[in-house]
Formats: structure tokens, sequence, C-alpha cells
């Protein structure tokens, strides 16, 4: 028995893992040491605790059959709806949402353990309805979808919400749905932050009146164009039912995907708040609101400038020790690891990354259970996802939405949520040829 578990147990990938909370962990304590070098923050020992924790709950679900937790997927899906309404009601506001229960200090974000539920609970959706039409798959699948990050938004936390998109897309994608399907969502999306954004950007970054953007602002003629566009939309759908004619889908595809991005729009710029809308522009100019929302973007850029390449050294950086930077334990952890660690420092969190990405391709393609299979690839593209957006971000190359880097950002929902996720995988890796412990 020992030697089949030392056979399929995915040492590499527990490996990885480590290595990125202990340097998680290292810069977290850097980032509680002031410019006197007094340590002015705990956040450090939290984490160890988080760490340790976190490791049991990976090896606790490491052994145990992730299959056994498939038959239950309604279930916590259900209970996922519940306690993000709880959270929405009677949560206690962070950092400007009510996105978190507790009792002082000691509090969770059920968000980021949602999305393991969602995970398998999408999972289980998609196996069952294998043999349904892809275009009733994918509805219903979106349905799902919409559920849980409606409700998120709500809170209003945006970055989180939004990590449920490339999971969704991932896993609908390896179920065989068509990418035109997909592509509804990816655009709708997109559209909805230019549209949400653009009357922000008129005023903050270009500061001049734009004639069109009165589309945006002007209630009345937004309504108009909503009004025109379902109409075009309506005759498409109309005229393909009775044509069967391409040419009236891909009309009722194009201008139906305006006219839904038009009303979401309209929707977020009334429950996100107005610093949220303008930190996913601030990036394109910083420096019209250097003192503002600019900030953020234009210190985390001076911190991974001032690294070079090896870095300034550990505990001898600037821009953290001075508390240039905010929010620098969580959302800009990478500013300070590359301030004080370089870009020689960078690439090494970037090939731990890496190795865990490739580790999990690997286990998607040699399983041999369909449920492992999507569950393995929501998890990577919740994985790549916070990975690519909080570098991108504190690189000053993509909007602030304040999403952690998983394993080196603090927080003990983040941390144990990846944590659990690598317990998933090994759970399949260590099951992938029906092994059972």
């Amino acid at each position: 028995m020992k030697f089949r578990f030392l056979e399929f147990f995915d040492f590499v990938l527990l490996f990885c893992t480590i290595v990125l909370v202990i340097i998680g962990i290292t810069f977290i304590y850097s980032s509680g040491v002031d410019s006197s070098g007094v340590v002015v923050s705990n956040e450090y020992v939290k984490q160890i605790i988080f760490g340790c924790t976190g490791l049991v709950l990976m090896f606790i679900t490491t052994l145990f059959d992730y299959r056994k937790v498939i038959r239950h997927a309604p279930k916590l899906f259900i209970g996922l709806i519940v306690i993000l309404l709880y959270t929405l009601f009677f949560g206690k506001y962070v950092n400007n949402a009510r996105s978190w229960i507790g009792i002082g200090e000691l509090g969770i974000q059920p968000s980021e353990f949602g999305k393991i539920f969602f995970i398998i609970f999408l999972a289980y959706y998609l196996e069952r309805s294998d043999s349904a039409k892809p275009r009733k798959r994918f509805i219903t699948a979106l349905f799902f979808m919409l559920i849980p990050v409606g409700l998120i938004l709500l809170q209003p936390d945006l970055g989180t919400a939004s990590v449920y998109i490339p999971i969704f897309i991932i896993m609908c994608f390896m179920a065989g749905i068509p990418i035109r399907y997909l592509l509804i969502v990816i655009f709708i999306g997109l559209l909805t932050i230019i549209f949400t954004v653009l009357p922000v950007w008129e005023t903050e970054i270009a500061q001049k009146t734009i004639p069109w953007m009165r589309v945006l602002t002007d209630l009345r003629i937004r309504f108009i164009v909503i009004l025109a566009l379902s109409i075009i939309s309506f005759v498409g759908i109309l005229g393909y039912i009775l044509f069967k004619n391409k040419y009236y889908y891909w009309i009722a595809y194009f201008f139906g995907i305006t006219t839904v991005s038009l009303l979401a729009s309209f929707a977020a710029s009334k429950v996100l708040m107005p610093y949220q809308i303008e930190r996913l522009i601030i990036f394109i100019n910083p420096h019209v609101d250097p003192l503002g929302s600019g900030w953020n973007i234009i210190q985390s850029k001076i911190a991974i400038g001032s690294g070079y390449v090896f870095g300034q050294g550990f505990l001898n950086g600037t821009q953290s020790h001075y508390r240039f930077l905010p929010q620098q334990s969580t959302d800009f952890i990478f500013s300070i690891l590359a301030e004080e660690w370089g870009f020689v420092g960078g690439i090494v969190v970037f090939a731990l990354y890496l190795v865990i990405f490739i580790r999990i391709i690997i286990i998607i393609k040699y399983t041999r259970n369909t449920h492992g299979y999507y569950i393995a690839s929501g998890i990577l593209g919740m994985l790549v996802f916070h990975f690519i957006v909080n570098v991108g971000m504190v690189m000053g190359i993509m909007p602030i939405t304040g999403i952690p880097l998983i394993f080196l950002s603090y927080g003990g929902s983040s941390l144990w949520t990846g944590m659990i996720c690598i317990g998933l995988l090994c759970s399949i890796k260590f099951r992938q040829s029906d092994f059972t412990l």
C-alpha cells in the first residue's frame, strides 16, 4: 500500500506549492518591517498558521476520494448560494465590500471557498449532461455560473466574481461546448467592462467631452439605442428561424451581444463603487491621479523597477519598508519580492508556477475519470487567471481588481482555497488509474 501511495503521489506539485507558501511567508514578514527595522505586523505569524493548517487540509483532501464528493455536488452548490446570500445581508465590511463572515478578527471569505464548490458542481453537471445538445448545456451552465457571480458582484467584489468566469470558460471548453458559445461570454464580459469604464475614461483620462459618449452617459439615448439593437436582434433571430440563413444568425449573435453588454454595463455602473470603476482604467495613465487611484500602480512599478537583476536584498527594499505600497502583503506581494530579489527572484517564482501549471496539464491528460478531468481543468483556469491578473496588475499592464496571488499573498481564505485545490489535484492524480486507497 505504501508503495502504491508513493507511486501515485505528486511530489513535484507538493514541493512547488510548499516553496511558494514559504516564499510568501518570507515576504509577508518583510512587508511588516518598517524603515527602522521594527516588525509592526504579525501577519506573517498568522500566515504560518494558515500555511500549516492548509497543509493539513491539503493532505486530508488528497487522501479523501474526490469521487465520493461528486454525488453531493448539488448540495454543495445550494450551500454555496445560501452562504453567499447570508454574507450579502449579514457579512461584515472589509475593503468596502460585505464579503466576510466571522467573529472579531477571525473570519473567512465564502466566495473564495465557493470557487471549489462551483468547480465540483460544474464538473458534476457537465458530466451528467454529456449527451445533451451543446446549446442547452451552455445555457444551463451559464445560468449556474451567473447565480454566484451575481451575488458576489452585489457585495460588491469584482475581483473574486471575475475568477468564476475563466473557470466556467475553461471547463466548458474542455467539455466540448462550441467556442462560438463561449465567445458570447467573453465578448459580453469585455464589452460590459468597456461600456462601464468609458464614461470615467472620458472625464479622468481623456479629460474632454466626446459627443458619441452620450450613448453611455445620457439615459434616454442609451434606452433608444438598446431598443433599436433589441429589435435588430429579434429580426435576426426571426430571420434565422424562418430562412435558416447564417446571415441572420450572425446578425442576432453580434447585435444581441452588444444589447446585453449595454444593459449589463448600466447595471454594473449602479452596483460598483466609483473607485472600483476608476481602478479598472487608471493603469492606462496612473499619473492623471498620482496621489489617488494611480498611487498603487506608480509605487508598484517603482518597486519592481528598483529591484533590477538581483534585487536590493532581503529587508532592504525602500518602497515597502517606507510604507509607500498599500496592501503590500496581499495584492502587491509580488512588488516586494521583485524589489528585494530582483528579476532573478521573479523568474524563480514564475518557474514554480509554471511547473504547477504543467503538472496540472499532465494530470488532465492522463486522468481517466471525467469528473477529475473537469475538476482539474477548472482549478487550472482559476490558478492561471489569478497568476496572470495579479502579476499584470502589479506591473501596471492590467487593471487593479484586488485579485491575490495564490500561495504568496496574505490571507487564510485564499491560501486554504489554493491548498485544498492542490489536494484535489493530488487526489485525482492518486486515482487516475482508478486506484482506491
